[in-house]
């Protein structure tokens, strides 16, 4: 998948000085951030939307979410997002929705990439996408993309 980048940007007021609170932690109440995006391009039919912890212990690091086929017209998910609400992909875990930051104690920080895919056509993917299926199935379509990152110590 190429790197695709243009208007589009993503943000978090949760974190917009960079630590993710611990209210959106695994440690804490488990929320997902709030996110807003603007700048979506032309063309723009659906976006995916993922979190991944590369800084994790793991050959290919955390999937901390993973969530897709939000309509075009969407600009946010609010804080606590269930993952009924549009179409859930699982966790590193192997479960939907959003797993909170919850680096190993004494690990040092770690950062949490959210990423915004905007695509170019409904791909009527179906629930229960890896990252890595997800990234399989959007590649080609992806318009642009953009990142926030957060991060997270215990």
């Amino acid at each position: 998948m190429s790197l695709k980048l243009g208007d589009l940007k993503i943000k978090s007021t949760a974190f917009a000085s960079g630590r993710i609170p611990k209210r959106n932690a695994g440690d804490g109440e488990n929320l997902s951030p709030p996110l807003e995006w603007s700048g979506a391009p032309k063309g723009t039919v659906e976006f995916a939307l993922v979190c991944h912890d590369p800084d994790a212990p793991l050959v290919r690091g955390f999937t901390h979410w993973v969530v897709y086929g939000i309509p075009a017209q969407t600009t946010k998910l609010s804080e606590g997002q269930k993952p009924d609400a549009f179409t859930a992909g699982v966790n590193g875990t192997g479960k939907p929705g959003y797993m909170g930051p919850y680096p190993p104690n004494g690990h040092g920080q770690h950062h949490y990439y959210f990423w915004i895919y905007a695509l170019d056509k409904p791909l009527g993917l179906k629930p229960g996408l890896t990252l890595e299926k997800l990234y399989e199935s959007i590649d080609g379509h992806v318009l642009e993309q953009a990142r926030v990152v957060g991060v997270y110590e215990r």
